[in-house]
């Protein structure tokens, strides 16, 4: 079990790095973040972009690149493909998003000659290190699927628990988050929980134990659950918390960054290998634990 992000780096180091290709490269968050997984053996980087932006940026953070693979691609549109098609060719093992719209780098992602599409719906997990929690724990899906129905979620479910496994966790528990913890059919998000749960018994959903549904709080506490006489091992002891939409999904995101002091991290999985793909509001800390849940994943 992972305790926090500390523990996770040290897992990365371990496992030796992997080659990750920078999309649109010139941005100074994302070279800061590179530098120090580079710099800590945790990859081996090729920055596709305007390689004259790249090497001023380098400069002025001092991050040497004489070892470093540059491509030289100023139209932002063509890096991206580029550097997609280095992770999709075998090249390297991670994608990540530089000075780049989302859009972009989505669209190459999803090109069926270069692209990273496999069978599963592509979905979006968080990694959280929260001072109150005593593990780490993932919340999904809080910025790709907006309304996912049932078989959806249960994609989304199983992205997560590939990365769970990938962090370490080989039986991660999945709480199907809803507004109460009874079921009602005049809320779907309770319906869908009762039924994920059950495919789960049923061995539909596979290397994790799901139940639900839960609310928030004794999904994350022991004693709320007791209060409640909810009787789960999930209650309280939440590796994976599934989202029941992605408004629901982002308040929680915002919330545990902005409010609670979180370490986090985000990843596009769902995808041949991990993309990533965080936000312009992300600082470099963020940007950099996003590189360490990639190389993991990876």
């Amino acid at each position: 079990m992972a305790k926090n992000f500390d523990s996770l780096f040290k897992l990365a180091q371990e496992r030796g790095p992997k080659t990750i290709a920078v999309a649109v490269a010139q941005d100074e968050d994302v070279l800061g973040a590179i530098k120090l997984a580079y710099e800590k053996g945790i990859v081996d980087p090729i920055l596709v972009g305007d390689k004259e932006s790249i090497e001023k940026i380098a400069g002025k953070i001092s991050f040497n690149l004489d070892k470093i693979t540059i491509v030289d691609e100023k139209d932002g549109v063509e890096a991206t493909r580029i550097a997609t098609a280095l992770v999709s060719s075998g090249k390297a093992q991670v994608l990540m998003k530089g000075l780049i719209d989302t859009s972009v780098i989505m669209k190459a992602v999803l090109d069926k000659e270069i692209g990273l599409r496999t069978d599963s719906v592509i979905s979006h997990v968080a990694v959280f290190d929260v001072p109150t929690y005593h593990k780490v724990f993932i919340v999904t899906d809080a910025a790709m699927i907006i309304a996912p129905d049932l078989n959806q979620k249960k994609q989304i479910i199983d992205n997560a628990v590939k990365l769970a496994h990938s962090l370490g966790i080989p039986e991660p528990k999945v709480a199907v988050l809803a507004a109460k913890e009874k079921v009602s059919p005049k809320m779907e998000a309770t319906v869908h929980a009762k039924e994920l749960a059950d495919m789960n018994k049923a061995g539909e959903i596979k290397g994790c134990i799901v139940d639900g549904p839960f609310a928030l709080d004794n999904a994350v506490s022991k004693e709320s659950a007791r209060i409640k006489g909810i009787d789960s091992v999930v209650a309280g002891d939440a590796d994976i918390l599934l989202a029941p939409d992605i408004e629901a999904g982002n308040v929680l995101y915002k919330a545990l960054s902005f409010l609670a002091n979180a370490k986090s991290a985000g990843l596009i999985v769902g995808t041949s290998k991990p993309i990533v793909l965080t936000s312009r509001a992300d600082n470099e800390e963020a940007k950099l634990n996003s590189i360490v849940l990639a190389t993991l994943m990876a």
